[in-house]
């Protein structure tokens, strides 16, 4: 997005912002528009949180469906609209008045500053440029669906890992601070010498009970000190990097990266988008800052003429079975194609890889919390059969 300032024919000056790739991109189409630009600025706009991958699918395939039967643009995203909410509702309603205004689908969207992912829109805009829309609208909607479907198979396997992790630690917390002080309080009157294992309990739930508040504030402050780090673009990357390097978390993230970077890549390719835009694009779709840098190098070995699935894998920025596909689809000249299958394969390898990890997490959760809850049983059973006479 580009703010500038331009004099029409007339003298009379007028200002905006435009929606371009590049400045030179917008000075063009100024001049097209018949403005001469006098000052051209990129626009700082905070970018909005990206719709959720369900409602977009929901309504790109709608919109599809209705293009594709020959239903005018405007009037397809105007029967779409009740099937969006919040943001993408808004986005929708303004692409219309956008519409009006001889503006294109894509430059519409774009409006919404990162409601409608910039994916989406480079899929949108490649069609556009070929005449394309029909067919990129339902590129869009297929890849939608496909990272819908992926985001909600990811989501259900952790969610038994998670709800076993927060009710082991909500177990333990209650047990510390409700349960062994009171047995703290009966074994003190007693005024008798307890075992070790005891005692290290006893010493333990005092300092939680006493230092819970003071422990609660560093847990929030740390959490909150490592989203805004995240936040950053150093701290995202440096996370990321830190992630791909661990073997069991690196063989979930990087097919997961490396199917969403296949499947927009191959849907640009097949919505007529050329390669070095459309890897511009699809480093969007990666989700991980570490796998986009590597595609950005990839990239730029591309432009200076290397081959795609050789410069891919030397900054290994996809996984080893997508790249031998892509390599069949280039040489075959169907990149796009085989984009998608790679996309695909990679898909189903994050989701094995997934199965795997949740398979080893849950025992161990339950080892870990189990192993807590029987040291406490355990220490306060000890204190007990020592207090019987001729006990332990």
């Amino acid at each position: 997005m580009y703010k500038y300032r331009a004099a029409r024919a007339d003298g009379a000056m007028v200002s905006g912002v435009l929606d371009a790739d590049t400045e030179s991109h917008a000075a063009a189409t100024l001049s097209d528009r018949g403005l001469f630009p006098v000052r051209l600025a990129r626009a700082q706009e905070e970018s909005r949180p990206s719709a959720s991958r369900r409602d977009l699918a929901l309504a790109f395939r709608s919109i599809a469906a209705l293009v594709g039967a020959g239903v005018p643009l405007e009037r397809a995203i105007a029967a779409s609209e009740p099937l969006a909410r919040g943001a993408l509702r808004q986005t929708m309603a303004s692409a219309r008045e956008e519409l009006r205004q001889g503006k294109g689908f894509a430059q519409a969207l774009a409006a919404g500053r990162g409601v409608v992912p910039g994916v989406v829109l480079g899929m949108i805009r490649a069609g556009e440029r070929g005449s394309q829309l029909s067919a990129a609208l339902e590129q869009v909607a297929t890849h939608l669906e496909q990272e819908a479907e992926l985001v909600a198979r990811v989501r259900q396997a952790l969610a038994y890992p998670s709800l076993l992790a927060i009710a082991g630690t909500v177990s333990v917390l209650v047990i510390g601070t409700v349960v062994v002080p009171r047995f703290a309080a009966l074994l003190g009157d007693l005024g008798q010498s307890l075992p070790l294992a005891t005692r290290l309990l006893l010493t333990g739930s005092a300092l939680l009970a006493r230092f819970w508040l003071p422990l609660l504030v560093l847990v929030v402050l740390a959490i909150w000190g490592a989203v805004e780090w995240l936040r950053r673009p150093v701290g995202r990357f440096r996370a990321d990097e830190a992630m791909l390097s661990l073997p069991v978390i690196r063989q979930v993230r990087h097919p997961l990266a490396t199917a969403g970077v296949a499947r927009a890549l191959g849907g640009m390719l097949r919505a007529g988008m050329p390669l070095l835009p459309a890897l511009d694009a699809a480093r969007e779709a990666a989700g991980d800052a570490s796998v986009a840098a590597r595609l950005t190098r990839a990239r730029e070995r591309i432009a200076q003429g290397a081959p795609l699935t050789a410069s891919l894998e030397r900054e290994a920025a996809l996984s080893p079975s997508a790249l031998q596909l892509l390599a069949v689809g280039e040489s075959s000249g169907r990149l796009g194609e085989m984009a998608l299958r790679a996309g695909d394969l990679a898909a189903q390898e994050a989701e094995r890889a997934l199965r795997t990890l949740v398979t080893l997490l849950e025992p161990a959760l339950i080892l870990a919390f189990g192993g807590l809850v029987a040291f406490v049983a355990a220490a306060l059973l000890q204190a007990v059969y020592s207090l019987r006479p001729g006990g332990l």
